[in-house]
C-alpha cells in the first residue's frame, strides 16, 4: 500500500525512533573519531542533543506538527553539544520551520523541509566545509528534490533518501583526506544517517522499545521527586509499652529480645516492675507487637514511617537549598549590574582556579571529554548580572554552542572569544583591559590568544596512521593544534618531542599544566628537563588537574 502523509503522531514515533537508534549507535560513531584519543565525542554529543528534545516530544499527547516542530526545535537547541550537535539542531530548526505550517508532511513538504534544514544548517556554520554531515544532509536533500518529482509514495522516496545518504557518507573520505587517511568516514554523518534509518524503521511499522525515552529524568525532576531511601533497611519506628499480666523474668527478656532482633534492629527493651518500654526498627510492627501482647496488654503506643518521615526531609531540605539559591539570586539581582563579565569553560580544579583568579565570573565545567550544551552556557549567562559577558568556550568543539547561546540571549550583549584551549583562553582575559570598549577588547583578546600554540599529551585507544604517522593502540601522543607532532612509547621523551616542535626563536613563555593522572614530582623533572633545553625561555609549571590529557603546553 502507498503511504503519501505523515502524520502528527507517525512523526513523533519517528522522531523518538531515530533518537533512540542513535543512542544505541553513539558508542560506534565516537570510535569513527579521526584522532585515536580516549575522548572521542561525537556519537555521544549528537545523542545528548537528541534526547534533550526527545524528552520534550514524548511528553506531547496529541502531537500536531506545531506542537512537534516547538518541542524538537527548541530542546535541541538548547541541549545541542559540540559542533555536530549544533549542526543537527540547526537541520531540526530548519527542517520543523517548514513543516510547522501543515497538519500533515507529504512528499512535497518531506522535500522542501529537507531543503530548508540544508540552507539553515549551513548558514550556522561560519566556514562550512565539504566532506561532514553538511554533505551528507545537502547529499539526501538534494535526492529529495530530484524523487519528489517522480513519486509521493514516501516508503520509496525515504528509501532513495536514505541509500543515497549512504553513499555521499561513503565518499566523504574522498573530500576530506584526513578521513581517507584515518580509514574512516564522517562521525557526524554517520550520526545523521542512523538518526534516519530509526525513523524509517517506525515510519515502516518497526515496534521500537521508547520505554527509556518515555519516562525520561527530566519528567521526574519535574515533579520534584527526592532519592529513594535505599539505606533505610527498617522502615517503621515502633515503640509502646507492655503492662505485664504474665511471667516476664530474665530468660523471657532474653527470648523477646533475640525475637525483636530476628525482626529488626535498633532495639531498646526496659523493664521497670510491672511494665516493659520497647523501642524496635522493624518493617512489620504487627510482629512486635503480636510477641509482645503475649505477656499482657499494651499503651502508649507509636508507630512511625522513617523512609516518609527521611522524604520529607529531604523535600524540605531541598526547599531551603531552592530557597536559599532564589535569596542568593535576587540578591544578586538586587546588586548594581556591572559593565562587563567572563564566562569560561574548563575541567579540572587547577585550570579552575587559574581562570577564577583572572576574575573569571562563571566557569562551565567541561571541555573535550563533555562538551557542555547551549543550555549550559545561558544558564551561565544567566548567572552573571553584567550588560557585557565574554564567553571563552576554550576547546573548538564548544564554540557553536557558544554562539547559539548567544544567539537565544536578548538581554544581555555576549561576545564569544573563539578560545580553543584553555591556554588560549587564559591570555585572553589577562589581555582585557578595563575601560576599553568591547569591540576593541575582543579585538585586542582575539588577536593576542592566536600567538598561542598550544599541544596536548594523551594516549591512542586504537591503531591508525595519520598526519604520516604510524600510531599504536597505548602509544602517547603529542597533539598540536593543526594535527599530530609527537608519538612515542615513552611520556617524558614524547612530551619533550612536542616541546621542541612548537618551540621557535620569538618563543618566550612556556606553560605547562600537569593532568590528574601526573604526579608533582614527574612534572617537576619534565620542567627542568624544558627549562635546561630553553634557558633563555620562562617556564611556567602549574597543575591543572585535566583528566585524559597527561600534560597541556602552551608557548607563546
Amino acid at each position: 500500500m502507498v503511504v503519501t502523509s505523515i502524520d502528527g503522531k507517525t512523526l513523533q514515533k519517528m522522531f523518538l525512533a531515530g533518537a533512540k537508534n542513535l543512542e544505541a549507535k553513539k558508542e560506534w560513531i565516537n570510535e569513527l573519531n579521526v584522532f585515536p584519543v580516549p575522548d572521542g565525542d561525537t556519537g555521544t554529543n549528537m545523542t545528548l542533543t537528541i534526547m534533550s528534545a526527545a524528552k520534550e516530544v514524548s511528553g506531547i499527547d496529541n502531537p500536531t506538527m506545531e506542537t512537534l516542530a516547538k518541542a524538537i526545535s527548541s530542546g535541541s537547541l538548547r541541549g545541542a553539544r559540540g559542533n555536530s550537535g549544533v549542526i543537527l539542531s540547526q537541520l531540526f530548526r530548519g527542517f520543523t520551520k517548514e513543516i510547522k505550517a501543515f497538519e500533515t508532511i507529504d512528499a512535497v513538504v518531506l522535500a522542501n523541509a529537507c531543503e530548508r534544514a540544508v540552507e539553515t544548517a549551513y548558514k550556522a556554520v561560519m566556514k562550512p566545509k565539504e566532506g561532514t554531515i553538511l554533505t551528507v544532509a545537502k547529499g539526501m536533500a538534494e535526492k529529495a528534490k530530484e524523487v519528489v518529482l517522480e513519486t509521493d509514495d514516501l516508503e520509496y522516496m525515504i528509501d532513495e533518501i536514505i541509500k543515497h545518504g549512504d553513499y555521499v557518507l561513503s565518499q566523504t573520505p574522498e573530500m576530506l583526506p584526513v578521513l581517507k587517511q584515518a580509514g574512516v568516514v564522517d562521525s557526524g554523518g554517520q550520526g545523521l544517517m542512523q538518526v534516519i534509518k530509526g525513523a524509517y524503521d517506525a515510519f515502516m511499522g518497526k515496534e521500537i522499545d521508547l520505554s527509556t525515552i518515555e519516562g525520561t529524568p527530566a519528567k521526574a525532576a519535574a515533579t520534584n521527586e527526592v532519592p529513594e531511601t535505599y539505606d533505610i533497611k527498617y522502615g517503621y519506628c515502633t515503640e509502646f509499652i507492655i503492662m505485664l499480666e504474665k511471667e516476664y523474668n530474665m530468660e523471657k527478656e532474653h527470648e523477646f529480645k533475640a525475637y525483636l532482633e530476628s525482626i529488626g534492629d535498633s532495639i531498646v527493651l526496659v523493664s521497670d516492675d510491672d511494665i516493659v518500654k520497647v523501642h524496635v526498627h522493624t518493617n512489620d510492627p504487627g510482629l512486635a507487637i503480636q510477641k509482645a501482647l503475649t505477656f499482657g496488654s499494651l499503651t502508649k503506643m507509636k508507630i512511625d514511617n522513617m523512609r516518609e518521615e527521611h522524604q520529607e526531609k529531604l523535600i524540605k531540605d531541598a526547599e531551603k537549598l531552592a530557597a536559599k539559591q532564589k535569596d542568593e539570586e535576587v540578591k544578586k539581582a538586587d546588586e548594581p549590574r556591572k559593565p562587563v563579565g567572563f564566562i569560561a569553560v574548563s575541567i579540572g580544579e587547577g585550570m579552575n582556579e587559574i581562570l577564577s583568579g583572572l576574575g573569571v565570573d562563571e566557569i562551565i565545567e567541561g571541555g573535550q571529554t563533555m562538551n557542555p550544551s547551549t543550555e549550559d552556557v545561558l544558564n551561565a549567562i544567566d548567572k552573571v548580572n553584567a550588560d557585557t559577558i565574554f564567553v571563552l568556550p576554550n576547546n573548538k568543539n564548544i564554540i557553536l554552542a557558544a554562539e547559539q547561546a548567544r544567539n537565544l540571549t536578548e538581554d544581555k550583549e555576549i561576545i564569544v572569544i573563539p578560545s580553543k584551549t584553555v591556554p588560549q583562553g587564559i591570555t585572553a582575559i589577562i589581555n582585557y583591559v578595563q575601560d576599553t570598549d568591547s569591540k576593541t577588547n575582543a579585538e585586542k583578546m582575539i588577536e593576542e590568544m592566536s600567538k598561542v600554540k598550544t599541544g596536548s599529551v594523551t594516549y591512542a585507544v586504537r591503531d591508525t596512521v595519520i598526519d604520516d604517522k604510524e600510531i599504536k593502540e597505548n602509544d602517547i601522543m603529542g597533539i598540536g593544534d593543526n594535527g599530530i607532532i609527537s608519538v612515542g612509547t615513552d611520556l617524558f621523551k614524547t612530551t619533550v618531542d612536542m616541546v621542541s616542535n612548537l618551540v621557535d626563536d620569538d618563543s618566550e613563555i612556556i606553560s605547562i599544566y600537569y593532568g590528574a593522572d601526573v604526579d608533582e614530582e614527574a612534572a617537576n623533572e619534565l620542567s627542568e628537563k624544558i627549562e635546561s633545553l630553553y634557558p633563555d625561555v620562562e617556564v611556567d609549571l602549574n597543575c591543572g588537574g585535566q583528566p585524559i590529557y597527561y600534560y597541556i603546553i602552551s608557548v607563546e
